[in-house]
C-alpha cells in the first residue's frame, strides 16, 4: 500500500501559507461544541491543549505525572532553534529546512521540515511574550549559540535548562484556560487504550494511578503527544515513566507505526557505573560549544589527564571532521565515540568514556563566563560522579536519547487513523533517520502552537459537530472490559520474577543487538529471543499489590508488556532496511572509511507499519520520499 501523505501542491515555500488559505474552517461560535482529547502535557500536548482551549474547544487533557510541568520535556537542556538570524552569519529558514534534511540523512519528508523551518521564529516570540528568559547578550538582545550539524548559531537557550523554561511557558498557558474552565485537567492518568468508532478515533480509555479506577472518554479527536519509546533500551536519557504505550496500543488499533528502527544515541552522557542504575544522565550537547572531545592516543593510559600533553591527545572529531569538528551530529560522534572506545583507547572506569575537556575554553573566556552558560549542568555532573568539570575533564559516552521513529502521520499531523492526531516525539514525521540538537523543543512547539490548531479544524470542519458518542457505545464497552481483565491477568500471574529484570533483560538484547551497530546476525537473533522472553513474562512475572491502589509495579507491567511487543517490531524494522543511514547504522553498509552508506534506489522511503496481532508479522507499507528542493547527496561534514 502506498501512503498518501496529502502534501498541498505548488511551491515548496508557499505550501503552507497556501494550505492556511484554503483549509476548511471551524465557526467560533460551534467549537465548544467540539471536544477533544488530549494525551501528554510535553511541549507538544501542553501547548497544543493551551491553544485549542484558546480558540474555543473543549479540551481534556491526560497526564501520568502529578503536574503537567512535570513532563519529560523539562528535562532538554541546551535549546531550541529557529531561523531569525540574530547573529548575521548567514542563516534563513531555506538554510534551517536544508540542515535538518541533511542531519536527518535525507530521510524525511521535505514539505513538513520546510513547515517547521518557517515557523520556527514565531515560537520565539511567543515564548518570549510568555516571559520564557532566555539568554541575553550585553545589549539585552536574545543571545544564540551552536549546536551539532549547523555551521551557524541559531540556537536560543536558558543557561542548561531551556525545556524547563518552555514548557513553564507553555504550562502558563495551559494553566490559565483550566483556570477559565476551557481545559479539564487529568493528572496521575495512563492512558490504557484507543476507541476507535466507525473507523475513527472517538475516545481513550484511561485508569486513574491513585485509585485504580478505569474510565472512559468520548471525543471528536485524539492528539496523541505521549513522548517517545527510548526506554525500551532501558537504560536511556528518559525519566523512567517515559513509555511507548499510548502509541503502540494506537498502533493495534490501526494506525501504522512508521520508522521504529530509527533512535538517535546522544553522544554526551554520562556512562554508566554499574548494574545498580535505572538510567542515565544527559549532559547537553551545547557543552560541545566550548568542550574539546579527545581521548589518549596510547591504548590503556591511565594518567591524570592533566598529565597527558597535547601531543598524546587524539581531538578525532577535530581530527576526522575539520568543517564541523566536535559539532559534527549526534550520530556520528556517537559512533565516532564507540569506536575509540572498541580499539582500547576509552577512559575511566571499563574504558567505556571519552574525555569532554573545558580547560582551553575556561583559559580563553575565563571561569564565570563558562559557569553563566553551563553553570546547572556542571553543578549536576559533579553531584553525580564527585568530580569537579572545571578543574578535571568530564568524561562521557553515548546513550539511548531521542527516538525518530513513531506513528506516521500525513501534512495534518493526522494518522491514518482518521481522528487520530500525533505530534512532537510521539510522530515520526520531521527529523528523518537522526535528529540534529535543539530541534526536539522546536518540533514539539511547532506542532502544538502552530501546526495542529490550523489541520484539526480542518478534520473536525469536514467530520460536523453533533457526532460525539456517548460513552455508552459498544466500543467502549467493549474496550474498558479488555483492558480491565488484562490488569487483572498481570495480578493473577504471581510468578518469581519482577517487572524490572524483564526490563532489564529486554533492554539488555535491544541495546546489543539493535544499539548503535546493527547487523543481520544480530538482528535475527534478537527477533528470535524477544518472543521467549516475552512468553516467559506472561507465565513468570509477579505484580505485587492490587490494581485499586497506587500500584507502580502495576503501572510498569503494562509497559513492559507493550516494550516486549514493540522491541519486535524495531528489530524487524531494522533488518528490513539494509542500509545504514543517521541513527540507523547497519555494519554491512558501511563506507571504506567507516561512514554510513545509504541505498537512495531502494530505501528513500518511510516504512509504515500495520499491525497484524501478537507473533504475526507486520504488513510494511510505504510513503516514497521525493526530492525536489534538495538533490539527494552523500551527507558529509568534513
Amino acid at each position: 500500500m502506498s501512503l498518501d501523505s496529502k502534501i498541498p501542491s505548488g511551491p515548496l515555500e508557499q505550501k503552507w501559507d497556501s494550505y492556511k488559505s484554503h483549509i476548511k474552517l471551524v465557526n467560533p461560535a460551534n467549537k465548544r461544541k467540539y471536544t477533544i482529547i488530549v494525551i501528554g502535557t510535553g511541549l507538544a500536548g501542553g501547548s497544543a491543549s493551551a491553544t485549542l482551549a484558546e480558540l474555543g474547544y473543549n479540551v481534556k487533557t491526560f497526564c501520568f505525572q502529578d503536574s503537567p510541568r512535570r513532563a519529560h520535556s523539562i528535562a532538554a537542556q541546551g535549546g531550541i532553534n529557529a531561523a531569525k538570524n540574530y547573529q548575521n552569519d548567514g542563516d534563513s529558514v531555506y538554510r534551517l529546512f536544508y540542515d535538518t534534511i541533511k542531519g536527518g540523512d535525507f530521510r524525511a519528508r521535505e514539505a513538513n521540515v520546510y513547515r517547521l523551518a518557517q515557523v520556527s521564529a514565531n515560537i520565539i516570540d511567543q515564548c518570549v511574550a510568555q516571559g520564557v528568559p532566555f539568554a541575553r547578550e550585553y545589549g539585552g538582545h536574545l543571545d544564540n549559540r551552536s549546536f551539532g550539524g549547523a555551521q551557524v548559531s541559531r540556537t536560543f537557550y536558558a543557561k542548561g535548562q531551556t525545556g524547563q523554561q518552555l514548557l513553564l511557558g507553555a504550562y502558563s498557558s495551559l494553566s490559565r484556560q483550566i483556570g477559565l474552565g476551557n481545559v479539564k485537567m487529568y493528572p496521575r492518568t495512563e492512558m490504557l487504550d484507543l476507541v476507535v468508532v466507525d473507523g475513527h478515533a472517538k475516545g481513550v480509555v484511561i485508569r486513574d494511578l491513585v485509585t485504580g479506577k478505569i474510565s472512559v472518554h468520548a471525543g471528536d479527536a485524539v492528539v496523541l503527544a505521549s513522548g517517545g519509546y527510548g526506554n525500551v533500551f532501558y537504560l536511556s536519557t528518559n525519566a523512567k515513566g517515559s513509555n511507548v504505550t499510548a502509541t503502540f496500543r494506537a498502533y493495534k488499533k490501526g494506525a501504522f507505526f512508521a520508522n521504529p528502527c530509527y533512535t538517535q544515541i546522544h553522544p554526551t552522557c554520562i556512562p554508566v557505573t554499574g548494574d545498580h542504575q535505572s538510567k542515565l544522565t544527559l549532559m547537553s550537547e551545547s557543552l560541545r560549544n566550548d568542550g574539546r572531545i579527545w581521548v589518549p592516543k596510547k591504548k590503556g593510559d591511565t594518567r591524570n589527564p592533566a598529565d597527558i600533553p597535547e601531543s598524546e591527545r587524539d581531538y578525532y572529531l577535530e581530527r576526522k571532521y575539520p568543517s564541523y569538528g566536535n559539532l559534527c551530529p549526534r550520530d556520528i560522534a556517537s559512533r565516532s565515540a564507540k569506536e575509540v572506545c572498541d580499539a582500547g583507547l576509552g577512559v575511566g572506569p571499563g574504558g567505556q568514556g571519552v574525555y569532554l575537556d573545558f580547560s582551553s575554553a575556561i583559559q580563553r573566556l575565563g571561569e564565570h563566563t563558562i559557569a553563566e552558560r553551563y553553570g546547572n549542568l556542571f553543578q549536576m555532573y559533579e553531584q553525580i560522579t564527585g568530580e569537579n568539570p572545571y578543574k578535571a575533564p568530564m568524561r562521557i559516552y553515548p546513550a539511548v536519547h531521542y527516538t525518530m521513529g513513531g506513528l506516521w502521520v500525513d501534512y495534518n499531523l493526522m494518522s491514518n487513523l482518521p481522528g487520530l492526531f500525533v505530534i512532537g516525539e510521539a510522530n515520526f514525521s520531521d527529523h528523518g533517520a537522526n535528529r540534529l540538537g535543539a530541534s526536539a523543543l522546536m518540533q514539539g512547539l511547532a506542532d502544538g502552537y502552530f501546526v495542529l490548531p490550523y489541520t484539526i479544524g480542518n478534520y473536525l470542519a469536514e467530520v460536523g459537530f453533533g457526532k460525539t458518542p456517548s460513552i455508552d457505545h459498544a466500543e467502549f464497552k467493549k474496550a474498558e472490559t479488555e483492558n480491565t481483565e488484562k490488569i487483572n491477568k498481570f495480578l493473577s500471574i504471581k510468578g518469581k520474577r519482577t517487572v524490572d529484570s524483564f526490563h532489564r533483560e529486554l533492554g539488555k538484547l535491544v541495546w546489543d543487538k539493535c544499539g548503535m551497530a546493527r547487523d543481520d546476525k544480530g538482528l535475527k537473533e534478537a527477533l528470535q529471543k524477544i518472543p521467549q522472553i516475552r512468553e516467559e513474562f506472561w507465565k513468570n512475572v509477579n505484580v505485587p499489590g492490587s490494581g485499586a491502589e497506587l500500584n507502580q509495579s502495576l503501572e510498569k507491567a503494562g509497559r513492559v508488556a507493550d516494550f516486549l511487543e514493540f522491541a519486535e517490531l524495531l528489530c524487524l524494522d531494522a533488518l528490513t532496511r539494509e542500509e545504514s543511514c543517521g541513527g540507523h547504522f547497519r555494519t554491512e553498509h558501511q563506507m571504506e572509511d567507516g561512514e554510513a552508506k545509504r541505498n537512495d534506489s531502494k530505501f528513500c522511503h518511510v516504512s509504515a507499519w500495520e499491525w497484524k496481532g501478537v507473533g504475526g508479522k507486520p504488513v510494511e507499507h510505504r510513503e516514497h520520499l521525493e526530492f525536489e528542493n534538495i538533490k539527494l547527496a552523500t551527507r558529509s561534514y568534513k
